[in-house]
């Protein structure tokens, strides 16, 4: 295929935030175009958000519907090839169902949906129609992420023992949603977020990040949710106790109302003969440590790194590559897939390599299982 792989987008229009970081991801690496889209629940809004972009008036359209089925209807060589869904959570579920059904592959912002129900419909979609299916859990694209995942699964750290993964951030400490802060509005909403507050926005990125790097999977979980703020209708923070399915142990927490944090995704996994750690904020750093060596820092470009690692930095050494190139990393994986499947050709092993509607599946039962633990007296329940 001598062009680019053309993306319809759902959401993201004026006021959005996710929507734009979706669009300079997609477009980072001149893989993927934005040809169309549906931007908002608002006809009006939708075409001021084209116009914004520079679209076409006839490839705006004034609800997802009817997008899918205009792009449908126009030739093979202008439609669009797949559609990215960026709305709140409650709308991920029927434009991802849609797009399916009517042969378009998806790229998706986590969570997957708005309950695990709509999830395994979609998983079930995903299988019964062979189309492709990205989630942004936009964590696993960074380069040293991808280099800690490696070394894990290449065995150098032997068996892993323990995973500790935290997602500590502060912009909920006070009743934000109360301003109409169009942000915190629809997080902390349960009729839009879903059954979780922090633990479904950031909490899921951490379960994501613990299972991508260790190889392993939750198997059993004991949680505690709690809401802080007075006045908010979900959970601003949560600890979770985490067991593997290799006997392993883990702690994960989320917390929105830890004053003066950021974005502090940190991970640290230990195995036999060593661990690493890594913090989203400092993201070309990986700590590496073993029983019989010194401490090693690993550095995003620099020496001997496993090739996932390397495809997924962009330029030299000492350069910080962050969010966007990570989340880009993503778009980029897929898009080569995509282009491999539209040609009838088989993807290079290196870019197949991102979040899938399993991983969704398994975000949102790990959201009913801690939500049904922290409610419950009984210690442990199954994922």
């Amino acid at each position: 295929m001598s062009r680019k792989i053309r993306m319809g987008m759902v959401g993201g229009g004026r006021g959005a935030f996710i929507g734009a970081v979706h669009r300079m991801a997609a477009t980072l690496d001149g893989e993927i175009e934005l040809v169309c889209g549906a931007f908002s629940s608002d006809p009006e809004k939708s075409k001021a958000s084209g116009a914004d972009l520079y679209l076409p008036p006839d490839r705006v359209y004034g609800s997802f519907g009817e997008m899918i089925l205009k792009e449908k209807a126009l030739p093979e060589g202008k439609r669009m090839d797949f559609v990215s869904i960026v709305t709140p959570n409650h709308v991920h579920f029927p434009p991802a169902k849609m797009a399916l059904e009517n042969g378009f592959s998806v790229v998706c912002d986590k969570p997957l949906s708005f309950n695990t129900d709509e999830a395994l419909e979609l998983q079930q979609l995903v299988e019964s129609t062979g189309l492709l299916f990205a989630l942004t859990h936009n964590y696993t694209g960074y380069p040293m992420v991808k280099q800690a995942r490696a070394m894990v699964r290449n065995g150098e750290f032997g068996a892993i023992r323990k995973v500790i993964v935290a997602y500590p951030q502060g912009w909920l400490s006070t009743r934000l949603e109360a301003t109409n802060q169009k942000q915190a509005s629809w997080r902390t909403d349960p009729k839009r977020s879903g059954a979780a507050g922090a633990m479904g926005d950031i909490g899921t990125h951490a379960e994501n990040l613990a299972e991508y790097i260790s190889g392993l999977r939750i198997t059993k979980l004991c949680a505690d949710l709690h809401t802080f703020v007075e006045g908010r209708q979900l959970d601003d923070d949560g600890s979770v106790l985490l067991r593997f399915d290799n006997g392993a142990r883990g702690i994960l927490y989320a917390t929105q109302v830890a004053a003066g944090e950021e974005n502090a995704l940190h991970i640290r996994v230990y195995g036999e003969k060593g661990g690493l750690e890594w913090h989203q904020m400092y993201p070309n750093d990986l700590k590496v440590r073993w029983l019989d060596k010194p401490e090693q820092l690993l550095r995003t470009g620099v020496g001997d790194l496993y090739p996932a690692a390397q495809s997924a930095a962009r330029i030299p050494a000492g350069h910080p590559e962050g969010y966007l190139e990570a989340f880009a990393n993503i778009y980029r994986n897929f898009a080569h897939c995509l282009r491999a499947k539209l040609s009838g050709q088989k993807a290079d092993p290196v870019y197949e390599d991102f979040p899938t509607v399993e991983d969704g599946v398994r975000g949102m039962k790990f959201i009913d299982r801690v939500i049904e633990s922290s409610e419950s007296d009984q210690k442990w329940l199954p994922v």
